[in-house]
Parts: structure tokens; C-alpha cells; sequence
């Protein structure tokens, strides 16, 4: 198991520093600035403004700089909230976002399992083709198409839940958003456990334990389960990847102060730091996580360890 760790982390640790250096030169070689949306903007402050932010500065000049402040834990200031650093904006939306974020992947693991174990159960039945089909469903729209359908419906027709805002984080208020983000992953995830199911049910040590007379529940919990939740926990991965990035169109839908609503603004306002900031947390966060995966992965299955 640590030679898996220390092979994922030889990868993850080049491909972060990748990221951070392609993000930097993009965002820099774009046309335009932070400064250029300012139409009235005398030319004199403008310069002052660029020199206080260190943008007079040649472009690998400005590099160097960014990636020194970044060893030193310091994400740099932001041009859009010039009185607070983007480390205390982040510190401010994370907790908004990783709520919203990991409710939407628990509730869409275990509905998405239950339904993938129900509808393999029930193989060819009226159930199986009404999963499937919500399954297809789910998959084919995204969540800034759910989103503002749940908004519709909930909020405005029926009124039952309101449809912006984070309140006091309130369960009412994080229902529509939570829901949008998890409903495509359960559409997935319930195809992928309904046929992994079906596939470990048909091995050879299934029909063993079926004719020694062992209870049918007990064969899914004691000998199918386990098998058949290799591949949805290969899938968690991309899962949590895509509802974190996901939670960046919903966070501005639903109005939450989380930091996609500020990766937004900041992509608006050519906010460098902001921007930078955000990417380097989400793809750190989400090459922990795959890596978190993997290694979950190897202790279900011994086989992947020495890969």
C-alpha cells in the first residue's frame, strides 16, 4: 500500500505544479486586465494600480514572485476585494462549498447504489426500465439545466423552498442546490451498480452460496456487495470532481457564498489572484481525492496494490 501512495503522489505533485504554471500564463496572456474594465480610468492611477499589484512587472518576473508567496502559504491579494486577501475570501466560501459539495455526493452515492442494487434485483422488470430510464435521463442534463427547473417548480410555482440565498445555512436553503448537484451522480452511479450487480451475481461463487440455501439478502450484503462496489468506488473520483466544479454554475444559480460564486466573479473582473486561487485549491482537492480513491480502492482490492 506504500508504494501505491508514494507512485500517486510522484504524479500528483508534478501535475499540481503543472496546473498552477499553465493557469498563471494563461490567465496573464489573455487580453485584457483587471484594471481595463475601470473606462474612466486615468492612465497615471491605472499605472500606480499595476505597480502596486506587481503586474509592471516583466510576466516571469511576476511568476518567480507568485511562486515564492505560494511556498510561503500566501495566495496573494485580490484586485476585486482589495481590502481582504484571496486566502480569506477562500477561507470564507470553502465551508459553503465543501457542505453543499460532499451532501450532494453522499446523497448521490447511496440513492445511486440503492437504486443500481434494486433495479439489478428486479433485471428486465417494470422497476429495472423505470431506473434505467430516470438513469438516462439524469445523465443526458447537466445541472445548470436541473437547477433552474427545480427553481421553477419548488420556488416559484409551488413555493415550498426559496430559491437563493445560504441564510443561516438553514436546511431549507441548501435542499434545491444539493439536490441539482446530486441528481446527475445518482443517474450514473445507479447504471454503474446496477451493472456490476448483475455481473457479480452471475459468478460462479454466487450460484455456490445460492445452492447451499443462504438467504438472497445475505448473498447481495456478505458476497456481492463488495465485488460489486469496485467499480462505483473507481467512479467516486470523477464523481466528486465533477459535483465540485458543478457546485461553481450552481453556487451563482442559487446565489451561496461559496467560492465558486467567487471563481465567477473573479473570471469576470480578470481577478488573477482570485482565479489562481481558486484553481490551485480545486485541483489540489481533487487529485487528494482521487487519491484518497485509489487507495480506498486498494484495500477493497488487493490486486490493484501492486499496479
Amino acid at each position: 500500500m506504500g508504494g501505491l501512495i508514494l507512485r500517486r503522489l510522484a504524479v500528483a505533485l508534478p501535475t499540481i505544479f503543472l496546473i498552477i504554471t499553465a493557469s498563471f500564463f494563461l490567465m496573464r496572456l489573455a487580453p485584457g486586465g483587471p484594471f481595463d474594465a475601470e473606462v474612466d480610468l486615468d492612465p497615471f492611477v491605472k499605472a500606480n494600480l499595476e505597480a502596486i499589484y506587481g503586474l509592471d512587472q516583466p510576466i516571469g518576473t511576476q511568476y518567480l514572485r507568485y511562486l515564492t508567496g505560494l511556498f510561503q502559504g500566501e495566495l496573494g491579494p485580490s484586485t476585486t476585494y482589495p481590502d481582504r486577501s484571496v486566502g480569506e475570501l477562500i477561507a470564507d466560501g470553502l465551508p459553503v462549498t465543501l457542505k453543499l459539495g460532499f451532501t450532494a455526493i453522499a446523497l448521490a452515492a447511496f440513492l445511486g447504489i440503492v437504486a443500481g442494487i434494486t433495479a439489478a434485483r428486479n433485471q428486465n422488470s417494470l422497476l429495472d426500465a423505470g431506473v434505467m430510464g430516470f438513469a438516462s435521463i439524469g445523465i443526458a442534463l447537466p445541472n445548470f439545466v436541473v437547477a433552474p427547473a427545480l427553481t421553477l417548480v419548488f420556488g416559484i410555482y409551488l413555493q415550498l423552498l426559496p430559491v437563493a440565498g445560504w441564510g443561516d445555512g438553514e436546511f431549507r436553503n441548501w435542499i434545491l442546490p444539493v439536490i441539482a448537484l446530486a441528481l446527475p451522480q445518482v443517474a450514473a452511479i445507479a447504471r454503474i451498480m446496477r451493472g456490476a450487480m448483475l455481473e457479480t451475481l452471475s459468478a460462479d461463487y454466487i450460484r455456490t452460496a445460492r445452492a447451499k440455501g443462504m438467504p438472497e439478502g445475505r448473498v447481495i450484503r456478505r458476497h456481492a456487495l463488495q465485488s460489486a462496489f469496485l467499480p462505483v468506488m473507481s467512479y467516486l473520483g470523477p464523481a466528486i470532481a465533477a459535483v465540485l466544479t458543478g457546485s461553481v454554475i450552481v453556487e451563482q444559480l442559487f446565489a451561496l457564498p461559496g467560492i465558486g460564486r467567487f471563481f465567477v466573479q473573479g473570471a469576470v473582473a480578470r481577478d488573477y489572484g482570485l482565479v489562481l486561487g481558486v484553481v490551485i485549491l480545486y485541483a489540489t482537492a481533487l487529485i487528494l481525492i482521487n487519491l484518497i480513491v485509489d487507495i480506498a480502492y486498494g484495500w477493497l482490492d488487493p490486486r490493484a496494490r501492486v499496479k
